[in-house]
């Protein structure tokens, strides 16, 4: 599901494995947790880099459909959804 999600829907998701333990014991969580904390934290600091926003017509201003986004040195185009 997140390659689909990553090539038709502009969505990035990802899985995070905190552990090598699938079922870790209930008493174990504040150990996991305090040993990834500072990871988890700087992750979701850097989750909103790059551009965000909307395509529009630069004469209209009326938003583009489908709109292919290129960027140099990226080898992954972006559409533009409605």
């Amino acid at each position: 599901m997140q390659d689909y999600n990553y090539v038709w829907a502009n969505c990035f998701e990802i899985t995070l494995e905190l552990s090598c333990c699938k079922y870790p014991l209930t008493s174990e969580l504040p150990k996991e947790w305090e040993n990834n904390r500072e990871s988890l934290l700087a992750f979701i600091e850097k989750v909103h880099i790059g551009v965000k926003g909307f395509v529009r017509d630069a004469v209209s201003g009326a938003g583009l459909d489908n709109a292919t986004i290129a960027v140099a040195g990226i080898a992954h185009n972006i559409t533009a959804g409605k």
